[in-house]
């Protein structure tokens, strides 16, 4: 097995754990078309605000989402089209 490899199987494991939650995956299909703020987000998955706040923070940190700021509101979307890949697979193969 080569370093590359090795790697890269260390990269998808961590990537896999970070969508291992249901909401968190409710939460990358919700942002597949557009943009929304956490509360937006809250209706969508079913979590209390501090719940999405921290999913939000883990795939922000992950390098997932990235965030624009308008005004009052905070508005996510997904900033790494690897992901939006595979989570319009997974909604291809499983919805």
């Amino acid at each position: 097995m080569t370093e590359e490899m090795e790697s890269k199987s260390e990269e998808v494991a961590n990537l896999l754990k970070t969508l291992g939650h249901p909401k968190r995956l409710l939460i990358l299909c919700a942002l597949m078309n557009t943009e929304k703020t956490v509360s937006e987000l809250e209706e969508v998955c079913g979590a209390g605000q501090s719940q999405v706040s921290q999913f939000v923070k883990r795939m922000q940190n992950e390098g997932f989402l990235k965030n624009r700021k308008e005004v009052n509101f905070v508005y996510y979307s997904i900033k790494d089209l690897r992901i939006k890949k595979l989570i319009q697979q997974i909604s291809k193969i499983f919805c």
